[in-house]
């Protein structure tokens, strides 16, 4: 099975634009196709120090040679031997060089997907399908029809197998649009078979261009989701984020752009999309957001009868600035030498976190977060925004879920709301313990928190948390 190689850059930062707004660009003559075709020749060659001294800060920690060496060796011993480069090619993703080395191995085809950043440091680093061979992916059968049988792909790593808990056979799918123009996003309705009306969710996703599976390495928790939920007869429905979708006509940097473009705009839209299915029971339409769509459910609830409930997984309820701060602590103390490798990265962070905080901070200036520079009116918006005493406002119920081992959003968290919603009836509160932040068993070894690793590991979210999930919603919607 294919392992591939990730740098967290979307998913370390839970309520930041880790790829939303990005470092400025850098020379327009500079040749980042070749920059990379170098960087995966010096790889195959295994130069493992001199690529190594290409990475930022983050990268350097979580990735040193001799780890890059070992992951390398265990690819070639699923693929076969390197047999060259046969194209490259190259976009431009939310302030980030994007380039695919598509590299010919004895038993399958793949991209090395490498992103630089505008002081042409690797950020990020990944082994993937080529994107002329990406497998099928298993869907459910139009309703009424027989399931199809899923063939495994040729590529390295398998395409995505629906979780057990899944009954393909009860519902069906179609696509749908969220949102108008400008800003119409392509999404999927997971739909019970039979007349309905049924309960239905909205899931939120978390920060960064995600797409509607809110895909993260091998893992597709959104689709999970989707398929776990429809299969308990609840509908499920599903959007790419716009940051995906038109991430090079936002204006980032103008001192306007804030949450509300980047997330609560189209949740919104797609509650009301789904209030006009006619399957649909309008009455009763959930909003599941996790991680920063956790936290900007009860925003995303507020003022909208339309909200019968929100569930919470992994939503953040502390400033932004502190979280931030804690989670590069944490990953660059999991690098050889502990902090002390980091601490040029973890200063950068604490400057950053004063900057965020500064009284002074106007909408149009500029933070460096991690070599990402974002306008401050997205901090300015989060600095006047309470998740936890806006979900504490709302008169409908709320499910908060944590996973004890995530690393982004921690107990520190789950603490903060269930002490807001304390006097609440309408509050259930689930603590999954051997679950990190996609809601999926923790591979990394001991008791503790998690580690990006976790994420590069092949699961599913676990049955307990659709269950809960399902349950509650029942209840709920009586």
């Amino acid at each position: 099975m294919r392992r591939p190689l990730v740098k967290p850059w979307r998913i370390a930062l839970p309520l930041a634009l880790a790829l939303a707004a990005g470092p400025a660009w850098g020379q327009a003559g500079e040749d980042w196709t070749g920059l990379g075709k170098a960087v995966a020749l010096e790889i195959s060659a295994r130069q493992f120090d001199k690529v190594a001294a290409r990475f930022d800060e983050t990268m350097a920690a979580v990735l040193p040679a001799a780890t890059l060496a070992a992951t390398w060796d265990r690819l070639l011993a699923q693929v076969g031997a390197f047999g060259g480069v046969t194209a490259t090619r190259q976009q431009e993703a939310q302030g980030y060089h994007l380039v695919f080395v598509t590299c010919r191995f004895a038993k399958a085809t793949l991209d090395v997907k490498i992103a630089f950043d505008a002081r042409q440091r690797v950020a990020g680093l990944f082994f993937v399908p080529t994107q002329a061979q990406a497998p099928a992916q298993a869907q459910p059968p139009a309703q009424g029809q027989p399931p199809a049988q899923a063939q495994a792909p040729a590529q390295a790593q398998p395409a995505w197998a629906p979780p057990e808990y899944a009954r393909s056979g009860v519902f069906h799918e179609r696509a749908v649009t969220v949102g108008a123009s400008p800003w119409e996003l392509p999404g999927t309705l997971s739909l019970p078979n039979g007349p309905g009306p049924f309960p239905a969710v909205v899931l939120v996703h978390g920060s960064g261009p995600e797409d509607q599976d809110e895909t993260i390495g091998p893992n597709r928790p959104f689709k999970d989701l989707a398929w776990g939920l429809a299969s308990r007869g609840i509908a499920v429905l599903r959007y790419d984020k716009r940051t995906l979708r038109y991430g090079s006509r936002l204006r980032l940097d103008s001192g306007s752009f804030t949450v509300r473009e980047e997330t609560v705009d189209d949740a919104r839209a797609a509650v009301a999309l789904a209030a006009m299915q006619p399957e649909i029971d309008r009455r009763r339409i959930f909003v599941l957001g996790h991680s920063l769509g956790g936290t900007l459910a009860p925003r995303i609830a507020r003022g909208d009868p339309r909200v019968a409930g929100l569930v919470l997984m992994g939503g953040g309820a502390r400033p932004l600035a502190k979280v931030l701060v804690e989670q590069v602590r944490y990953v660059a103390g999991l690098g050889p030498g502990g902090a002390t490798a980091g601490e040029a990265q973890i200063r950068g962070m604490e400057r950053a976190a004063r900057e965020i905080e500064d009284p002074a901070l106007t909408p149009t200036t500029m933070i460096d977060v991690l070599g990402t520079s974002i306008a401050g009116s997205y901090f300015l918006d989060l600095r006047a925004y309470h998740p936890a005493p806006a979900a504490a406002e709302l008169a409908i119920p709320v499910l908060v879920l944590q996973a004890a081992r995530d690393y982004q959003v921690t107990m520190a968290d789950f603490e903060e709301w269930k002490a807001a919603l304390a006097r609440s009836p309408r509050a259930t509160f689930k603590l999954y313990p051997g679950l990190y932040h996609l809601f999926m068993p923790s591979s990394t070894a001991g008791a503790g928190l998690g580690t990006p690793a976790d994420y590069q590991r092949p699961a599913h979210v676990a049955a307990p948390v659709i269950d809960d999930v399902a349950r509650w919603i029942a209840a709920s919607a009586r």
